[in-house]
């Protein structure tokens, strides 16, 4: 998807749809950030301009808040098989994203410095 090249200036100029299309293939099958830009020839600024505009013009929702859900882990022993659970029970957790990032974490954090992670990782 290229834009059209207008007038003397050379100057490309993006539809609101293209920009909403580019801003959304952020994070499908794992696409970064700056894989998107490159293949469309952006730059990365250009990218959470457009979001930022294209949210407060009311075309893309507010992030939503995190949210966590209960999950259960049921302890399974196999013979062979390495644990990485810590001598204080402890284990490590995987957390998927948006736009393709992942933290790891161990099982013990608390509720609310998790909270300010996600945060601040989805802000970054």
């Amino acid at each position: 998807m290229r834009a059209e090249i207008l007038g003397q200036e050379r100057r490309r100029r993006w539809t609101d749809q293209q920009r909403l299309e580019i801003i959304g293939s952020v994070g499908v099958n794992g696409a970064t950030l700056a894989e998107v830009a490159r293949r469309h020839d952006v730059t990365r600024q250009q990218i959470y301009t457009w979001r930022h505009d294209l949210k407060k013009r009311g075309f893309l929702l507010a992030s939503p808040e995190p949210a966590f859900l209960p999950v259960e882990i049921p302890a399974v022993r196999s013979p062979g098989v390495a644990h990485s659970a810590s001598p204080g029970g402890t284990c490590m957790v995987e957390l998927r994203l948006t736009q393709g990032r992942t933290l790891r974490f161990g099982s013990d954090i608390e509720a609310i410095a998790l909270t300010r992670l996600i945060r601040c990782v989805e802000a970054a």
